[in-house]
């Protein structure tokens, strides 16, 4: 399965459609907060194959702020990253990962593409496309039941 994944937009919506129209073919996006505006955008646009978990600034959002999901046998954390400190490391958002048995932990927050290996965990952030940051990037994940393969894309 081929997934679009995108964080920390706030709003930057040019981009958020250019990464969108960019990933195609894709089968889900999952969105890691801070732009629930967005999702509801791009889901009235015809996108409707979407995940997404509320960031500290979706204020008075109804979406979840952390799920598992499972897809190809592979168990998936989606989180902002916010709650565990992920900007003074990821030591915590790691730990919590591994009780909760997933194979991969998507967050967001720190607005900074990441992939990083712990063992059979993977910890991936795909950036940010908010307007203020030098650097917009996505991810797009393929995963298979015999793995998962990460790419980060620049705008």
């Amino acid at each position: 399965m081929r997934l679009l994944v995108m964080s920390d937009t706030h709003g930057n919506l040019p981009l958020v459609f250019e990464a969108a129209c960019n990933a195609e073919p894709f089968d889900l996006l999952i969105h890691l907060g801070d732009g629930e505006g967005d999702v509801a955008l791009l889901k009235s646009a015809g996108t409707t194959n979407c995940i997404d978990v509320a960031g500290n600034c979706d204020i008075g959002s109804s979406a979840p702020r952390e799920l598992i999901w499972e897809i190809e046998g592979k168990r998936l954390l989606l989180t902002h990253g916010d709650v565990y400190g992920v900007k003074q490391g990821y030591d915590r958002l790691r730990q919590h990962a591994l009780e909760v048995g997933v194979d991969a932990a998507l967050f967001g927050h720190t607005h900074l593409a990441t992939v990083e290996t712990h063992g059979d965990l993977l910890l991936i952030n795909p950036g940010t496309l908010a307007k203020p940051a030098g650097y917009h990037s996505y991810a797009i994940m393929e995963v298979t039941s015999s793995g998962i393969r990460v790419e980060h894309h620049q705008l």
